[in-house]
């Protein structure tokens, strides 16, 4: 447990029960409000709902009333690329030092002294604090977004491809075994499980009918899955009229320059405009030139960034 003079402590869990599930809810939430984007990632978010998983731990901050002021999560399972880390401080308990402190226990729980830092939007604060916390600028995602009221090209597929949509129960392992062939240079999403998959198929975002799968033949060539944020009826977080995102495509490698990426993109974005929907949005890693031209080729445009930050380990002392 560390502490912060009087304002807050912070403690270190594995799990939360369901009051602290229900207490860093209404931080994200109080922070998504004042922001305008929510500080964690989906995938945190996921987690976190469920009370955490034993890839992960939560940072929670509590003030004496026993108000949660601030929240981080560490992910500790990539060997490689090293932990990573996301934080959201209570926008009434900023410039206190809360945020430098919950930054310090995360480097504390770094088995190596490594730590990946994810800020979403670019926040000065953000940056101030990574930067003057001897972290280096890694990684930008791009978010882009397009307005599905403005034409739309038709979806045309080489030949001999049949798509249809997800079928719950049958498709997941041949959707895995693509996921991980078409991300290897990106392991966020490469290195799905099939229990991080069915976490996002008992979503009530999720829906089969806009979940696209490309087939040649008996191989599945490629896929578009998509998401409707705040559609109303199904996620009451969300203060904003829907919007359709892009969430995932993916192609197998020897059907990549066939334009089976193209296609599976228009066809999704024509299954979002039938929904009623007037945006689309999609994130898009700043140094994928090719997506960063196909997609600004739809039309789409750069409307926010996220960014990584990452501090290496410590040198040893001599």
């Amino acid at each position: 447990m560390a502490s912060i003079g009087d304002p807050a402590v912070i403690r270190v869990r594995t799990r939360l029960d369901d009051a602290a599930i229900a207490q860093v809810t209404a931080l994200i939430q109080r922070v998504t409000d004042h922001d305008g984007m929510r500080p964690v990632s989906e995938h945190v978010w996921l987690h976190l709902k469920e009370g955490g998983d034993p890839r992960g731990q939560h940072l929670v901050a509590v003030d004496p009333d026993g108000k949660v002021v601030g929240y981080a999560h560490l992910d500790v399972t990539d060997p490689v690329d090293g932990p990573s880390a996301e934080v959201a401080v209570d926008p009434e308990h900023r410039r206190l030092g809360l945020g430098r402190l919950l930054v310090e226990e995360l480097i504390g729980l770094s088995p190596d002294g490594r730590l990946r830092l994810w800020a979403h939007g670019e926040q000065a604060g953000a940056t101030e604090l990574a930067t003057g916390m001897g972290f280096t600028h890694a990684r930008v995602l791009w978010q882009l977004r397009r307005s599905l009221y403005a034409p739309l090209p038709r979806a045309e597929f080489p030949p001999g491809i049949e798509v249809r949509t997800f079928v719950v129960g049958q498709d997941e392992d041949a959707w895995l075994d693509l996921n991980a062939r078409a991300f290897v240079a990106l392991p966020d999403q490469g290195g799905w499980t099939r229990p991080d998959l069915e976490r996002r198929l008992r979503e009530p975002w999720f829906s089969a009918d806009g979940f696209l799968m490309a087939w040649d033949s008996d191989q599945l060539a490629g896929f578009h899955w998509t998401k409707v944020h705040g559609r109303l009826g199904s996620d009451h977080q969300h203060h904003h009229q829907p919007i359709g995102e892009v969430y995932v495509v993916g192609i197998e490698p020897s059907h990549r320059g066939t334009g089976l990426g193209k296609a599976l993109t228009l066809a999704g974005l024509h299954h979002l405009r039938a929904l009623d929907l007037s945006q689309a949005m999609l994130y898009v890693d700043e140094t994928n030139t090719a997506a960063i031209s196909l997609y600004e080729g739809l039309g789409f445009a750069r409307w926010d960034t996220d960014v990584l930050f990452r501090r290496s380990a410590a040198p040893e002392s001599t």
